[in-house]
């Protein structure tokens, strides 16, 4: 299928080629060997990728004090 970019450099992607992917919002766009290839991204939102961290620290049984320690000895190792 053929399309054309805009003078702003937008490309429109035909229906047919994105009908293989109904709940994709974002693709990776990268440039190899001469050619575009966009790659589908799943994007979770911040809010919900840090409520996940939450859970895994408490089913772990670490303590506010466990994880100052590990940010203290992390900032002193770099």
């Amino acid at each position: 299928m053929l399309t054309k970019r805009t003078y702003k450099n937008q490309v429109t992607l035909p229906k047919e080629v994105l009908k293989g992917f109904p709940n994709v919002d974002y693709f990776d766009v990268s440039a190899r060997e001469g050619e575009i290839v966009l790659r589908p991204v799943s994007v979770t939102p911040s809010a919900e990728r840090l409520s996940k961290v939450r859970e895994k620290i408490k089913s772990l049984g670490l303590t506010q004090g466990d994880l100052d320690a590990a940010i203290h000895w992390a900032r002193k190792s770099a």
